[in-house]
């Protein structure tokens, strides 16, 4: 929820508001080939702390039939989200919205579709562990039999570490923050089973991280 990376303007960007994250461009498209392979055609998706709004402008037009609203707590980010949605012409992308998952209720009743997926990308361990409290009960709440939770991230296993730069990054996030970190996956889908959730499907992803696809 907290912005960690410091994202700077898009290279033609100049003029506008919308940010460049460099990791979004090296995990869009393996995110993409795992979204495909797990969520319907139809529906809306609500993505949780979007940041920069280029995963949304990424990917939602590979869904042309699946509303995607974009959230995220940081103003800085929300402008740049609409930026990135007014620049890939919209479509499907709905305005991006405040959210705040530890303050008030879903953002969910305006939705064009009835919600079938929650995303957040890259939050787990850039907050404190409450937030990850809050997202998966919550998306457990909101979502019917048959949704989907996609979480990506790093995650340690059986208490250790995946590799030494995912130690050194938890390192480095404790520094700044000692709320935040790489967390334990057996803590998540403990969670997540709590919320309602089934085992999930892991799929390792590049440089370490892992997609965690749980279905309600």
């Amino acid at each position: 929820m907290t912005r960690f990376f410091n994202p700077g303007k898009h290279e033609d960007a100049a003029s506008d508001a919308r940010l460049h994250a460099p990791a979004t461009a090296r995990n869009r498209d393996v995110i993409l080939d795992v979204l495909k392979a797990h969520l319907p055609e139809t529906g809306s998706l609500l993505e949780i702390a979007a940041g920069t709004g280029e995963h949304a402008a990424h990917i939602a037009p590979q869904f042309p039939n699946l509303h995607w609203q974009p959230t995220d707590i940081d103003p800085r980010h929300l402008d740049s989200i609409d930026a990135w949605r007014e620049h890939v012409g919209r479509g499907n992308i709905l305005r991006a919205r405040h959210f705040n998952l530890l303050e008030g209720d879903w953002p969910i009743d305006h939705l064009p579709e009835p919600l079938i997926a929650v995303m957040a990308a890259n939050l787990i361990h850039i907050s404190p562990w409450e937030v990850s409290e809050a997202l998966v009960s919550g998306a457990g709440q909101v979502l019917d039999t048959g949704g989907t939770l996609y979480l990506y991230g790093p995650y340690k296993r059986e208490g250790a570490h995946t590799s030494e730069s995912n130690e050194a990054f938890d390192t480095s996030l404790k520094e700044r923050d000692p709320s935040w970190g790489v967390r334990d996956m057996e803590a998540v889908v403990e969670l997540a089973r709590d919320a309602g959730f089934g085992a999930p499907d892991i799929i390792p992803m590049p440089a370490n991280n892992f997609s965690l696809v749980f279905k309600k």
